[in-house]
């Protein structure tokens, strides 16, 4: 059985991060800007899982560190859409043009 090569984690990698990057830059809606940035880390998990696997010295050191990739990526989807359900609730609006002063 064959395996998968290196290049191709790293061009899945690279599209997913591309999407991530786009979206985060141009679309309006805040709670889509917060997937884009989660597409991005997936992103940077697939390359720490593909290093450690073909890297120089194969191990788990990059599993463990798209564990606490994970779970930082967790943290800041509840504390990102914590935010955005307390500024719906200000404003009426998740459109991120719009929240650019914090006073009301």
């Amino acid at each position: 059985m064959s395996s998968i090569p290196l290049s191709v984690y790293l061009v899945l990698a690279l599209i997913l991060f591309c999407i991530g990057l786009f979206g985060a830059l141009t679309k309006r809606n805040a709670v889509i800007v917060l997937i884009s940035i989660e597409l991005m880390l997936n992103a940077v998990n697939i390359n720490l899982v593909a290093f450690a696997k073909y890297g120089a010295k194969p191990g788990l050191t990059g599993q463990i560190f798209s564990l606490f990739t994970i779970t930082v990526a967790a943290a800041e989807a509840a504390v990102g859409l914590a935010i955005l359900m307390a500024l719906y609730r200000n404003r009426k609006t998740v459109n991120v043009d719009e929240m650019d002063i914090m006073k009301r």
